[in-house]
Formats: C-alpha cells, sequence, structure tokens
C-alpha cells in the first residue's frame, strides 16, 4: 500500500469514528433501557424527576418526565397515541438512528388535543395525514412532560399513563461497543448499526471518503500492520481534534453560547452532530428549546465553586419564553460530560417556575450560584454547587422570535465575590 493509501485510510478511519458516533451512542443508552427491562416498540417511563444520581445520558433536565421508547420499525409500522395535555408543556421527539429530530409532536406543533400517528421506516408505502415516516428504521422517541414541581407529579405522570406505542415484538439487539473500546470492536458495532441504517443519500461524499476501511463488510483481520496503525491514527485524531472542531460551532457572545442553527438536525454537519452526541445527547432543535452554555473563568468553560455568581435580569429583560425557562447546574466529567450536582438543597435547577422565588421589588430577578449560602434573604433564589468545577446551562423551551433569531441576549453569569 503507498503512502497515499495509507493516507486515505487513516482519513476514512477519522471520518468513520466521527461519523457512526450518534449510532454508538445510541445504541449504548438503548442497550442501559434494555438491561432496565424495557423492550422494543415499548414505552419506559421515568416517574420521578432526575436527581445526582442519574449517570446514563449526559445533560439531563430537571424540568421534566421523560418517556422513552426504542423503536424498531423494519417489521412494519408502530402506532403512537399522545394523550390529551392541554395547557401543560409536552413534546415527543422522534430521532432517526443519527440522532437527527425528523419529527415532534406536541404543544409547539400539533397542539395539546394529543391524537394517533403511525411511524413508517423509509421504505414502507404508506401514506396519509397521521403518518411519520423515518428515514431510518431505528428510531428513538423521548417524550418530554413538563411537571410544575413536587406536587404536580401525579398529574405529569397521568400524562405518562396515556402515552402508549404498539408495534411488531422485535428481539433485543446485542450490545455495541462504547465509544471508549479499541477501533476493531468499535467498528464492528459501527458497521452493524450502519447495515441496519443505512446513511441518506445526501451522505454520499463522507460515505465515498470512509469506504477504504469497508464497513460494509468490516474485517479488522484484513488489515496489515501499517494499515492497522493508520487507522489508530486516524480513530485518535477523531476523539481529539473532531470533537474539539464541532464544538467550536458555538462560540460565546456576552458570556454565553447559543445553539447553532442545525442542532437537532445536523444535516452534513458531523463533527458537531458527534461533539453534540457526547455533551448533549438527544437535544432539542432551537425552535424547540434553547439550549445556552454560560463561560466560566476556569479550563473548559467551569465555574469556580468556591465564587458567588450572579445572573441578573432587568425588570424588562426577562427571558421571552412561551413556556418555561430553567438554569441548570452540572459537574463537568473529564470526558466532556455535565451531570448534577450533590448539594444540601436537592436543588439541581432554578427557574421561572421554582417555588418561592423572589423577585427584587423594580421586578427584576437575581440569582445566586455557587457553593456557599449566599444569606437567608436570598436562599429562596440560591442555585447550590458542590466542591467540584461546575457548568451553567440556560433552557428556554418555545422561544419567542427574539431569542430565537438573536435580538435578545442573556444576560452574563458575574462573580460577586471569591
Amino acid at each position: 500500500m503507498t503512502q497515499a493509501d495509507l493516507n486515505a485510510l487513516e482519513r476514512a478511519a477519522r471520518l468513520a469514528w466521527t461519523f457512526t458516533l450518534p449510532l454508538i451512542e445510541v445504541a449504548s443508552a438503548r442497550t442501559a433501557a434494555f438491561a432496565g427491562g424495557g423492550p422494543w416498540n415499548t414505552f419506559a417511563h421515568g416517574r420521578d424527576l432526575v436527581d445526582h444520581t442519574a449517570r446514563e445520558i449526559t445533560t439531563p433536565n430537571n424540568d421534566t418526565l421523560y418517556s422513552s421508547a426504542h423503536v424498531d420499525l423494519s417489521r412494519g409500522p408502530v402506532t403512537v397515541t399522545i394523550p390529551p395535555t392541554g395547557g401543560r408543556y409536552f413534546s415527543l421527539a422522534l430521532m432517526d438512528a443519527y440522532t437527527n429530530n425528523f419529527a415532534i409532536l406536541g404543544t409547539r406543533t400539533t397542539g395539546g388535543d394529543g391524537g394517533r400517528y403511525v411511524l413508517v421506516g423509509p421504505d414502507e408505502p404508506r401514506a396519509g395525514r397521521d403518518v411519520v415516516r423515518a428515514p431510518t428504521r431505528r428510531v428513538w422517541a423521548l417524550a418530554r412532560i413538563l411537571v410544575e414541581g413536587e406536587h404536580d407529579l401525579d398529574a405529569a405522570r397521568a400524562v405518562q399513563d396515556g402515552l402508549r406505542m404498539q408495534g411488531p415484538a422485535v428481539d433485543a439487539p446485542p450490545p455495541a461497543a462504547s465509544r471508549d473500546a479499541p477501533w476493531q470492536d468499535y467498528f464492528r458495532s459501527a458497521a452493524r448499526l450502519m447495515a441496519e441504517n443505512p446513511p441518506l443519500l445526501q451522505d454520499g461524499v463522507i460515505v465515498q471518503a470512509m469506504a477504504p476501511l469497508g464497513l460494509d463488510a468490516f474485517d479488522p483481520d484484513r488489515f496489515t500492520a501499517d494499515e492497522q496503525a493508520a487507522i489508530a491514527r486516524g480513530v485518535a485524531q477523531a476523539r481529539q481534534g473532531s470533537l474539539r472542531s464541532g464544538l467550536k460551532k458555538a462560540p460565546f457572545t456576552e458570556g454565553w453560547t447559543y445553539p447553532y442553527a442545525r442542532l437537532g438536525d445536523f444535516g452534513q454537519e458531523y463533527d458537531y452532530r458527534a461533539a453534540v452526541a457526547i455533551g448533549g445527547l438527544a437535544a432539542l432543535p432551537p425552535e424547540e428549546a434553547m439550549y445556552m452554555r454560560a463561560k466560566g473563568d476556569l479550563p473548559r468553560y467551569l465555574f469556580d465553586p468556591g465564587a458567588l455568581w450572579r445572573l441578573h435580569f432587568p425588570a424588562d429583560r426577562l427571558l421571552p419564553v412561551n413556556s418555561f425557562w430553567s438554569l441548570t447546574l452540572y459537574e463537568g466529567t473529564d470526558d466532556g460530560q455535565f451531570f448534577f450536582a450533590d448539594n444540601p438543597l436537592r436543588r439541581y435547577a432554578i427557574g421561572d417556575r421554582s417555588p418561592g422565588l423572589r423577585y427584587n421589588p423594580d421586578g427584576s430577578l437575581d440569582i445566586w450560584i455557587g457553593r456557599d449560602n449566599p444569606g437567608e434573604d436570598r436562599v429562596a433564589n440560591w442555585l447550590p454547587a458542590s466542591d467540584r468545577p461546575f457548568s451553567l446551562f440556560l433552557r428556554a423551551y418555545l422561544p419567542r422570535p427574539d431569542l430565537l433569531h438573536g435580538a435578545y441576549l442573556v444576560p452574563p453569569v458575574e462573580r460577586v465575590q471569591s
């Protein structure tokens, strides 16, 4: 094999690792779900709000109950029934195997009256107003149901109870390798997942560039020592450079990142898609929910937990949303994931629905953030941290046009004292 061939193989490995990472991450989430007893084509319900012990899916929220179903359309259509939800925020995100949201059913799109929908695979001829066509045979359906607080849990659970799915019985798939697995195991799993969920027509250029790796009939033993070294270099480049370059699509503006327009429906933004699969798996597109991250003073944009921080909203600059907003504090892991931080109040997020939230006499709002109690008159508005550096994410559900299109900018988080 010539040096040019080795370079092409190295590039193919780098592109293939990045391209298939969402397949691997969704498969890992599916393996965890099936270990808990959830088969294909059946909703599994999280009956309580997530807390700091949950470590399955990065950047969880503490605002909604989750209901999740992994869907297999290879044996025929699957029917989904959504109960009436009234004025309660509800969304059922339908993601293809590559984490693109190809449809969202709920408050913003179909309203609060509920309905019955038929999910079909890419080759199914069925059509109609109630038919939702998936671009891949495997689909992840993830529902978010707003909870106003502990007093509202039973009513939110009743919505879950009305959520139904009916479809053919399908055997559980074999577990997939993790993203940290040796490249031989990783690409074996990726090849199987790609065969089950063929890339789309618009992925043709990258699929052609990946061809030297032979994922259509992957056999790691066919490569020479030099070829294996080239593959290993390509994977190492993807694990480092591709993810970093993907995240660069979210620059900070006055102390916050704003979601890239392709979030949740990525098109050919493969580096970005891979970065989100690790740092924000199952993210919604901006028109449904905007996720903003604050810029901290520590490496990786984390915040010093020993300092006191303030987020101040002027009375005439409160966050413009048509549903709700919340500010969530996470501990950052070494591999770029985020999970709730344990704290004495068991408060993981604070927002416009938080019980006892106090506005200032002029109508403005201060949120106090840090490890130490900021004082009795501020506790109601305190978002506590642990001893570990943390990150802040702001969620705005059903953002209004000013926020969605950039006319409104979130005020920066300010250090009040060390």
